[in-house]
């Protein structure tokens, strides 16, 4: 059975169509990767899944739960979107930690104040996953004391703490330098090791094929091709698909 459907996905913003009917599956510990150009609704999908942007017309279902069916005309109240949120992390391009907090706080403030276990469960928790991602050395640190790379692992640990069925990584390496985009990749790889459910917008190809079960192409909107890495890599159906690989492989 599948962890996560999405139906026929559609989000207008005006008279601009961003998403035009997505739809696809993903089995519990599977990485989808999405790639495409900028512009082609990769961000506004996953801002969807997340509940930070409503869809005008499908579904979205996780495990036997039907999270949002627009075809019902139901409106979704604030509590009932928080509710759905808590069923994906998502790991922003910029970070966005709380420059306020230490890297422990910033790993532990939802979990309590959600009310996620006893302070002592949650700081636990929250020194093994900053562990996991090689930051225990870290945790009375700062935001402005990190590197980039540094605050991505952070923002991770932070998305893992409240247990999420899937984690989505929304071009987690884009403001990042050559250098520091390896350590963050790394710490991606890890999690799939881990059976973590995962999707990832990315423009790091090769990652995308080494890491990904399923690649997913989107272009103006759709789904323009979807397959295992090799499929799409390696035999592109869609002349576009075809196009925007070539002109990445030159980029890159």
């Amino acid at each position: 059975m599948a962890l996560l459907i999405a139906e026929n996905l559609k989000k207008n913003f005006g008279k601009t169509e961003v998403l035009k009917g997505i739809s696809f599956s993903l089995e519990k510990g599977q990485v989808l990767a999405i790639i495409g150009s900028s512009g082609s609704g990769k961000t506004t999908l996953l801002r969807c899944l997340n509940f930070l942007e409503l869809p005008d017309e499908g579904s979205i279902t996780v495990g036997d739960k039907v999270l949002i069916d627009c075809a019902k005309a139901e409106t979704l109240d604030d509590e009932t979107i928080r509710q759905n949120r808590l069923h994906f992390g998502l790991v922003f391009q910029n970070f966005n930690l709380f420059p306020q907090y230490s890297v422990l706080g910033n790993v532990t403030l939802a979990p309590t104040l959600l009310k996620k276990g006893t302070p002592e469960e949650i700081e636990a928790n929250a020194r093994r996953l900053l562990d996991q991602v090689g930051l225990s050395d870290k945790l009375e640190n700062y935001p402005h004391q990190l590197s980039g790379g540094q605050q991505q692992r952070v923002a991770i640990a932070r998305a893992l703490a409240l247990q999420p069925e899937v984690l989505c990584f929304d071009e987690p390496t884009s403001a990042l330098d050559p250098e520091l985009t390896g350590e963050v990749l790394r710490v991606i790889r890890g999690l799939k090791n881990r059976d973590t459910t995962m999707i990832v917008v990315t423009h790091e190809m090769e990652f995308a094929r080494e890491v990904a079960d399923v690649v997913m192409y989107m272009a103006d909107g759709v789904i323009e091709e979807m397959g295992t890495p090799e499929q799409v890599f390696d035999n592109p159906q869609s002349e576009k698909t075809r196009s925007f690989l070539h002109g990445a492989h030159e980029k890159f």
